[in-house]
């Protein structure tokens, strides 16, 4: 009787337990899922959909892709193309608006003008995005597109659209807009004077025979043009045209100036000095003036200057000596005067012409190309392309569609018939695709879900073995007693004891570990040293190892790792441990308890129990946690416990945060591992 007990508070713990092994398969499970390799799209289902879908579109753009570019190709060329020439002439409007005034003051009627007769969308911003004019009639103006149409800029004219925009009369060569003057332009007066000399050399010429008009330029300087552009036919007239090309003093003064800032553009890179004609060329001044030609800032380039014509101090003269030396005539220093005179003409103009700004020209409220009539023969043709299309898409979505629902409904099925209660049968399997695993974890829980009912009714068995083992017992006692063939003295009433105590044990197992499954167990977890706890273990268990001839021996480090758990249920695991180990060892062997610091720093604490004694087999090891399972498969008590001690450990453990692990070499001994969460030690 005494043996069987000792028995029951080990509690082998070899048993069998239908939840736990399903939670054992459970989780070998998810250890193996993310293991398998993952389905090349190729074979999966996702794979074949995109491809049956990359089809149909492939089908649909090829058929609407043709007949869209057919019908709508010149319609996009004659929109863009009056798109272009809209935005040169909204380009070369704003352009002449900078080159004649200092600011941007007053563009928003020129704006919202150009807008109107485009039919699109002008913006004006500065080159940092703040807004100058916006002919946008929507309370919120729609966000400006990140990239400008142009760039306005009478310093720096675009090439393209200025020669767009002015009919293909084209720019300056250095890319300044010829209208903007700055300094060269006349004054009211000086205009009018000239106008009225102006006039008069027409007149003559008209008598002459010589058809001719008065063209004035943008600096406001009038010249007269010869009819058929042949200006040597005045040569032989008395009408001289060199009171014309005599330059104001305004004109005159903003030569100097530009003289000036060319000849120190020039002194900087270590060259000499240059003299301007007032055609703006430089070297001698006769061979560059042309009598009726407008006056070019660069040679032979058509410019809002004065015209060309010698200037008093560059007339010839036997005493005037040249004020500049001309330096010599050289390709390097031609380009070297040529991009002084440039800057120096950019330098001069700044302050008279409107700072770059950009210039945004859209469509109103995001519209697109203007719409078009589809002919009969068009619509025909896009309806044959859709309905084909059509076709098509249903043909593959219906084969598509019955190969993906047919193992579904088989599921299906299964299923159903899962749920009345029929045994549960396995679907077929049709490949290794989404479709084909599904079927297979489906078979899989059907049979793990066989293997649960069998333990559950093997449990059911076992607990009502371990009640009816001590219950048979004391009825069997009582029974004696009362038929008069064993006395009720003290030895009997101990071993009547000893069986309610045994059965009170099994009960109370069972009781916790329903508890721990339910997630009810209560822990009332504080600080534990664990060196200490080992000792009380050790204690507890000494005179039972005594008697088997057993050293039950603590090694464990003072002061030991930190360790907050629950102190009695951690006892009441520990225990369970060295019960079982000391069952298991021969005599002369050695129980060890040990706990320490796990190496990876990861702040865990390990308590081990290791024993000499007869091991388990490899084939039970994975078992040993599993209720109601020993090793003795007769179900013997020789070795006493209920075959639930190890599968209290597990549970204990687990409600602590941490695992439990087994090893074992079969005649040399097992060990056992607990692995809880530490603690940090606080500071100071």
């Amino acid at each position: 009787m005494r043996r069987a007990r000792a028995g029951n508070d080990g509690a082998l713990g070899r048993g069998t337990d239908g939840e736990g092994t399903g939670r054992r398969d459970r989780r070998e499970g998810r250890r193996e899922t993310p293991g398998r390799a993952r389905l090349p799209l190729r074979r999966s289902l996702l794979g074949r959909l995109l491809a049956v879908s990359a089809l149909v579109a492939a089908c649909s753009v090829a058929a609407t892709a043709w007949i869209a570019v057919q019908t709508t190709s010149g319609a996009i060329k004659q929109e863009q193309g009056q798109n272009l020439t809209a935005d040169a002439r909204i380009y070369d409007t704003l352009l002449d608006y900078a080159a004649r005034n200092p600011t941007w003051d007053g563009v928003g009627a020129t704006v919202r003008e150009l807008a109107r007769e485009s039919g699109r969308r002008v913006a004006l911003t500065t080159q940092g995005r703040q807004p100058l004019a916006d002919s946008a009639t929507a309370p919120t103006a729609p966000v400006l597109p990140p990239q400008a149409s142009a760039v306005v800029d009478p310093l720096s004219v675009d090439t393209v659209l200025a020669a767009r925009g002015t009919d293909g009369q084209g720019t300056a060569a250095d890319r300044i807009d010829p209208r903007a003057v700055g300094p060269f332009r006349l004054s009211a007066a000086d205009s009018r004077t000239l106008r009225r000399t102006a006039d008069d050399k027409v007149e003559c010429l008209n008598r002459a025979g010589i058809a001719s008009d008065v063209v004035v330029g943008a600096s406001g300087r009038p010249r007269v043009q010869i009819v058929g552009n042949d200006p040597e036919r005045a040569l032989g007239t008395r009408c001289d045209l060199a009171a014309l090309d005599t330059p104001t003093r305004s004109e005159q003064k903003a030569l100097d100036a530009l003289t000036e800032l060319a000849d120190a553009c020039l002194k900087r890179q270590g060259r000499e000095g240059v003299e301007l004609n007032s055609d703006l060329s430089w070297g001698d001044p006769a061979s560059s003036t042309v009598p009726g030609e407008t006056g070019p800032l660069v040679p032979r380039v058509p410019l809002p200057a004065p015209a060309p014509v010698p200037t008093p101090r560059d007339a010839p003269s036997e005493e005037a000596e040249p004020s500049v030396v001309t330096p010599q005539r050289t390709g390097e220093n031609d380009r070297a005067i040529a991009s002084c005179v440039s800057a120096a003409r950019s330098e001069q103009l700044s302050s008279y012409v409107a700072s770059p700004a950009l210039l945004f020209i859209g469509d109103e409220g995001g519209a697109t190309l203007p719409g078009f009539d589809l002919s009969p023969a068009n619509t025909a043709r896009i309806a044959g392309a859709a309905a084909l299309v059509l076709a098509l898409t249903v043909g593959a979505s219906v084969f598509a569609g019955a190969r993906l629902v047919r193992p579904l409904h088989a599921l299906t099925g299964a299923a159903q018939r899962m749920r009345d209660g029929e045994q549960p049968e396995s679907v077929p399997v049709s490949g290794d695709d989404e479709v084909g695993r599904l079927a297979a974890a489906f078979n899989d829980m059907s049979a793990h879900r066989a293997r649960l009912e069998e333990q559950r009714k093997a449990m059911v068995s076992d607990v009502a073995h371990e009640l009816r083992t001590p219950l048979s017992n004391i009825r069997g006692w009582l029974e004696a007693a009362q038929d008069g063939l064993a006395d009720p003295d003290p030895a009997f009433v101990s071993s009547l004891l000893e069986e309610a105590v045994l059965l009170q044990h099994i009960i109370d197992d069972l009781q916790d570990l329903a508890a721990a499954d339910a997630g009810v167990l209560r822990l009332h977890p504080e600080s534990v040293e664990i060196r200490e706890l080992l000792n009380q273990v050790a204690a507890a268990h000494q005179a039972r190892a005594e008697n088997a001839g057993v050293t039950l021996a603590v090694t464990a480090t003072a002061p030991g790792p930190a360790l907050r758990a629950d102190p009695v249920r951690l006892r009441q695991a520990v225990g369970n441990l060295v019960s079982n180990a000391v069952r298991h060892t021969p005599e002369g062997g050695r129980v060890t308890l040990r706990a320490y610091a796990h190496e990876e720093g990861d702040g865990a604490v390990l308590v081990e129990v290791a024993d000499t004694g007869s091991g388990i087999p490899p084939e039970d090891l994975s078992h040993v946690f599993d209720r109601f399972w020993r090793a003795e498969k007769s179900r013997s008590r020789r070795t006493g416990g209920s075959g639930l001690g190890l599968a209290i450990v597990r549970k204990l453990v687990e409600a602590h945060g941490g695992t439990v692990d087994a090893t074992s070499v079969e005649g040399e001994g097992s060990t056992f591992v607990l692995r809880l969460p530490g603690t940090t030690p606080s500071g100071p």
